[in-house]
């Protein structure tokens, strides 16, 4: 028969073994550490303290210690951060300390808790009463720091694990693209919130599916297929170009949508393919970007050879020597000249504002504008311009003056009456004007054809044209973009009044007064 002392060593360390085995949760496990020293020992309080990695030592936990007693341990322990000397000696020193402040009433026991030569916490238990601990004590104290060092160990490393996974998770959940992690037979593992809104679908309906399956093209792809990189013989295939580029089929309700996918391998540290992770991009504006980059070559390159071409025409046969023209037709022809020139000088303007618009602004300079008199002026103007239209101001007796830059008001009720009679055969454009609450109200309306309800979400858009306009009338898609600007730029709003059904009409509204005399003109 064991005596009792040596049985119960021996259920303490089996203890402390199923603690190792069973608890990973750091702070539980150092509480069950530190019942068990305390229990052992016949103690009646005790603490842990712990190395951090900068080599500072922390109270990691404690039992039964006065706040007070507390307080001056962890002071200690901070003055003793700096020093090189060994564990062991500050083992002592504490003793010396405690008996010194209890006048000899508390007895203490100390033991590092070592790990490969080094010393990763210190066990401190404390008696409050005159009894020295004896040899056996120590050498089970010893026996049990042992295994609680492993213990500590792999919860701090446990610990470690479970907050690059939070991380990861956290990162995945944040990041704006698509992210597929694959096993290496191509099957999904795992995927990120970016994905499953990108794909219309739930992980629970991704995971543990083949590639092929959840990535499906309208058309085929630009670039290596992902089967074709990955070999399951052979595990990652090098190549130069490691990338997809095409329409992902979604879920239904939704279209295929212009991706990007780049993919790259995962392996261990023996060179084993452990995953592929796979970025999913939409490149929908990018592809906007490259459409509109294509239609504003073919709109500027379109409308710029007619005038081009008539002041051409007309100039090379104004220098004909073989011909003696008579002063009208020279002046005609002058003036067609000067028309196509201007006609060029606007289309450059515009263009001009609608790149500094993209760069961020221009300045608006404004000053107080009498828009009912720069109504009136422009109706007078352009009514000159067409015997097929007859031009109507209705403008309201309470109408105001208001805070403005007329120039670019000059601009956005030119652009809107010009639009009103080129999509108009005939008839009557009128431009009513009125005050609402603290803002102007003005609406040009026309008899044309109206807007195609498919058209209308889409007319502020830059160098947008619909298919009708683009085959009957000139012009870039320029001129209600710069519309919107200006209005937007005098804290305004502008829309197609899609109510009216007898041609078109667009109103905008402005606030009569601002506060800057001075502000930015953007696109927003």
């Amino acid at each position: 028969m064991l005596p009792d002392h040596r049985v119960r060593q021996r259920e303490y360390l089996l203890e402390i073994s199923r603690a190792l085995t069973e608890e990973l949760n750091l702070n539980l496990l150092l509480s069950r550490i530190l019942d068990i020293a305390i229990e052992m020992l016949g103690g009646h309080a005790g603490f842990i303290a712990l190395a951090g990695e900068a080599g500072d030592w922390h109270i990691a936990i404690n039992q039964g210690i006065p706040p007070a007693l507390l307080n001056y341990i962890e002071n200690w322990l901070k003055s003793l951060n700096t020093s090189d000397e060994p564990a062991e000696a500050r083992i002592s020193e504490i003793n010396r300390m405690l008996s010194d402040i209890s006048m000899g009433m508390i007895s203490g026991v100390g033991i590092s808790m070592m790990m490969q030569k080094s010393a990763i916490g210190q066990i401190f238990v404390f008696r409050n009463y005159r009894a020295s601990f004896s040899a056996n004590d120590y050498s089970i104290l010893n026996s049990f720091a042992d295994q609680a060092a492993i213990a500590v160990r792999n919860a701090r490393l446990y610990t470690q694990v479970a907050q690059q996974g939070l991380r990861m998770a956290a990162l995945l959940s944040s990041v704006a693209d698509g992210i597929l992690i694959l096993k290496p037979d191509l099957t999904v593992q795992q995927v990120n919130r970016a994905f499953e809104r990108l794909v219309n679908a739930p992980a629970g309906d991704l995971n543990n599916k083949p590639f092929n399956q959840i990535v499906r093209w309208a058309r085929p792809p630009k670039g290596i297929p992902l089967d074709e990189t990955v070999i399951p013989q052979l595990g990652w295939r090098p190549a130069n170009d490691f990338f997809l580029e095409g329409d992902m089929l979604r879920n239904s309700p939704l279209d295929p949508i212009p991706v990007e996918i780049t993919y790259a391998p995962l392996y261990s540290g023996d060179g084993e393919l452990l995953n592929i992770i796979a970025s999913v991009r939409d490149i929908t504006r990018f592809r906007e970007a490259e459409e509109l980059k294509a239609n504003f070559v073919s709109v500027i390159s379109h409308e710029l050879k007619t005038p081009i071409a008539l002041i051409k025409g007309y100039a090379s046969t104004l220098r004909r020597d073989d011909v003696d023209w008579d002063k009208d037709t020279v002046q005609e022809s002058l003036k067609v000249i000067e028309e196509e020139a201007d006609h060029l000088t606007a289309m450059v303007e515009d263009l001009l504002d609608a790149t500094k618009l993209q760069a961020g602004g221009v300045a608006l300079r404004k000053s107080e504008v009498d828009l009912a008199a720069l109504i009136n002026d422009l109706t007078k103007k352009f009514a000159l311009q067409s015997q097929k239209h007859q031009l109507v101001a209705n403008i309201s007796d309470d109408f105001p003056v208001i805070n403005g830059d007329e120039v670019r008001l000059t601009q956005l009720l030119s652009n809107l009456i010009t639009n009103a009679i080129k999509y108009s055969e005939g008839g009557t454009v009128t431009i009513d004007a009125k005050k609402v609450g603290e803002n102007v109200q003005v609406c040009v309306t026309d008899q044309g054809k109206g807007f195609d309800p498919i058209d209308t979400p889409h007319v502020f858009d830059r160098f947008y044209r619909s298919d009708g306009a683009a085959r009957t009338t000139k012009g870039t898609g320029l001129g209600l973009y710069l519309c919107q600007a200006i209005v937007n730029a005098h804290g305004g709003r502008i829309w197609v009044d899609e109510s009216y059904h007898q041609g078109a009409r667009i109103c905008f509204v402005i606030p009569i007064k601002t506060q800057s005399q001075l502000i930015l003109w953007t696109s927003a």
